[in-house]
């Protein structure tokens, strides 16, 4: 399986089905995604390839005591059924529509109380939202290739609400609106991290992070590879004209004219033409430093020039 469906796997597993705000709460997150269409009235269809996906829905979908029906239309499993609850999201204009001020109000407020408990419950419920989002109609591709986190919707509206809620959570997604599809996309590594955290895919955070950490270091050795043959690459070449230069005065009878300290540098880049400066100046009768080997070298080469 891909990245995406083991992690939509690991999510379908979790055991929240006791409490049925939480149900609740997960199947918006589905309803709100693009793979959920209105047929008629309150008449509603969801589908997906995967089988432990529609096992999940089918499962929120007992615990609430909601009828359904389960086909197979080709590849994909197609579950219709009948959902009313305008608390949460109302179906108008052939839209299923998010009730921004009641979501809002039940998942976002902050109490006046300092007892930490109900702020952990509204960031739970948070987190079951999101997580139905992304069973619904989300996707990650495989962080060996690429980062790339997407979570699609039906109309705009519910995805801007999603997204200004994980906003609280540091996580920003950018929006990708074309003609009838509304996107929010993550790039960011550490970003697509805290999401799966956030939605409870703990085992795909531990892989998408071992992942992240030999990306991150096969990218500093292919960087310093590609300092140090840069390097390389300049040394040679500078070792190139520099010999030309010595050969060209050698041949022109001008070599013996040069200064003792100039003749004895000429002739140990002849005989180290791979050897950094900084060890041509070890090997002088009396040693200097790198800039000293450098301006006797040059100075060969302008003499050359003349």
């Amino acid at each position: 399986m891909s990245f995406s469906q083991d992690t939509k796997q690991e999510l379908s597993k979790i055991n929240n089905l006791a409490k049925k705000n939480e149900v609740k709460l997960e199947l918006i997150g589905y309803l709100i995604s693009c793979n959920t269409t209105i047929i008629k009235g309150n008449n509603l269809r969801y589908s997906t390839e995967n089988e432990y996906n529609i096992n999940r829905f089918a499962k929120l979908l007992n615990n609430l005591n909601i009828h359904y029906s389960i086909e197979m239309e080709g590849k994909l499993f197609v579950i219709k059924f009948i959902f009313k609850d305008d608390n949460y999201v109302k179906i108008e204009d052939k839209k299923i529509i998010l009730n921004n001020e009641y979501i809002l109000d039940e998942l976002t407020k902050k109490t006046e109380t300092t007892a930490t408990n109900n702020r952990i419950i509204k960031d739970e419920e948070i987190k079951i939202l999101v997580r139905g989002v992304f069973l619904g109609g989300g996707s990650i591709n495989n962080p060996e290739n690429k980062y790339h986190l997407e979570l699609k919707f039906s109309n705009e509206n519910n995805a801007n609400v999603i997204k200004n809620i994980l906003q609280n959570f540091y996580i920003n997604f950018k929006t990708l609106y074309k003609t009838n599809k509304y996107s929010l996309y993550l790039k960011d590594g550490e970003e697509i991290s805290n999401f799966l955290a956030l939605v409870g895919a703990n085992s795909a955070v531990l892989k998408f992070e071992d992942i992240r950490v030999q990306r991150e270091m096969r990218g500093k050795v292919n960087r310093l590879v590609n300092c140090k043959s840069a390097n390389l690459n300049k040394t040679l070449n500078a070792s190139v004209e520099q010999i030309d230069a010595i050969k060209k005065l050698q041949k022109t009878g001008k070599f013996n004219k040069l200064d003792d300290s100039l003749k004895e540098i000429a002739n140990l880049r002849l005989e180290n033409p791979d050897m950094p400066l900084s060890e041509l100046g070890k090997l002088l009768t009396n040693p200097v430093g790198k800039s000293g080997v450098n301006y006797r070298l040059k100075k060969i080469i302008d003499i050359a020039k003349e």
